[in-house]
């Protein structure tokens, strides 16, 4: 039985991962290393990959400071509105990223609640780099706060309060106290906001317009390389985010073992 269930696992892990990924590279590279290259260096291709990077720079770490306050507050201290707060942090992973995209549109959008003023005030959100930053930390936000949480609060605020009756300033104890026993959970969480940073699609799909080398990022331009019916294109710009996922599920791999 044992033998059967492991090779199930194996068939199951082939079939559903193993394949698809050596399909992807083989399509990428089925017109040559020349066209794979030239799909590669093309300008849209270029502009999507490093407005990727871009919106991950930018969000993962507002989100890990988020992360960690929201954390900090949450488990330190009791306060009204505590269990609302948590439900609030909760909520991207009830709410598809479509959904949120179209608030941000109703809210942001020319038409929307703010959309005429910031039009009198000769501000953009939508369509532009802000509004894919800011739906990108609306998914992102609790993948932090998920890891960190659940550690501060088996922890406890004893070691913390020792650190303070000892004369150490609220930095110090975060330095040499707070980030030494979180540190392994907070890198997790930093690795999972990475990841859902750069494959994000559903959300910015709707704030970004998909403006080619201007709001598209690398999975929106895989899907318009698609429709353009470049396949070895979309295949070789896909190759990027698979490598990406690759990297980030070897770290993910390393984190668990350490933490």
């Amino acid at each position: 039985m044992r033998r059967v269930l492991i090779g199930t696992a194996a068939l199951l892990s082939a079939v559903f991962i193993v394949v698809p990924l050596v399909y992807i590279f083989v399509q990428a590279f089925s017109a040559g290393w020349g066209a794979y290259v030239a799909n590669i260096l093309d300008p849209n291709t270029l502009h999507a990959i490093w407005l990727t990077t871009l919106v991950a720079i930018i969000v993962v770490p507002v989100t890990i400071a988020f992360g960690i306050a929201a954390s900090w507050l949450l488990s330190k201290f009791v306060f009204p509105g505590r269990g609302l707060l948590t439900t609030a942090i909760e909520l991207p992973f009830s709410i598809s990223p479509i959904i949120a995209g179209i608030c941000y549109l109703l809210l942001y959008g020319r038409q929307g609640l703010l959309g005429g003023w910031l039009s009198q005030n000769d501000i953009t959100i939508l369509f532009a780099l802000p509004g894919i930053i800011m739906v990108t930390m609306f998914v992102t936000t609790p993948f932090v706060v998920r890891e960190v949480l659940p550690l501060m609060q088996a922890q406890g605020p004893d070691q913390e309060q020792a650190a303070v009756t000892l004369g150490a300033g609220g930095w110090q104890v975060f330095r040499r106290v707070t980030l030494p026993n979180i540190r392994w959970a907070l890198l997790y969480g930093a690795v999972l906001c990475t990841a859902r940073a750069v494959g994000e699609f559903g959300g910015v799909a709707i704030v970004s317009g998909s403006i080619r080398g201007k709001t598209n990022t690398l999975p929106l331009h895989v899907e318009l390389l698609f429709n353009d019916l470049n396949v070895v294109g979309a295949f070789a710009a896909s190759t990027v985010l698979t490598m990406i996922a690759l990297v980030v599920l070897i770290v993910k791999t390393v984190l668990e073992r350490r933490g």
